[in-house]
């Protein structure tokens, strides 16, 4: 997740400043929420975690389980992923950069809303495809 200024640049791990035709790592402002902070970052991370799983397990499935049980546990993963990429985009919008006037998101903000449904649409297809295979 970004937040863009001209000569600034915001995300959930640092702030980078323009200065003399380079960008500058600094530190996230001190005025930022850190619980929310936290959960963003802790929110974001298990979304990953959870999606490398599905895939993981996906693989699996494929070889393990008899037809009608196979996609059951990929589409939790997906479920699992969906929910944290939720939670941490909602907490982004709702809490951060309320009070900008000037600035913009990011494409990785626009990202991570695409993410949430295409991965809401990838867990609903691998439930479906459990019922039809059953």
């Amino acid at each position: 997740l970004l937040y863009i200024i001209n000569t600034m640049s915001t995300d959930i791990w640092a702030r980078w400043l323009l200065n003399g035709g380079t960008w500058n790592y600094t530190e996230i402002p001190v005025h930022y929420p850190k619980e929310y902070l936290q959960a963003v970052q802790a929110s974001s991370v298990l979304a990953c975690i959870f999606c490398i799983l599905g895939l993981f397990v996906f693989v699996a499935q494929l070889y393990t389980l008899p037809k009608g049980k196979r996609f059951l546990f990929t589409g939790a993963f997906q479920l699992l992923a969906w929910l944290c990429i939720m939670i941490a985009a909602s907490i982004y919008t709702d809490i951060f950069h309320k009070d900008k006037e000037q600035g913009w998101y990011g494409a990785s903000f626009i990202l991570a809303w695409i993410s949430v449904c295409l991965t809401f649409i990838s867990c609903i297809t691998y439930f479906i495809l459990r019922k039809k295979t059953a």
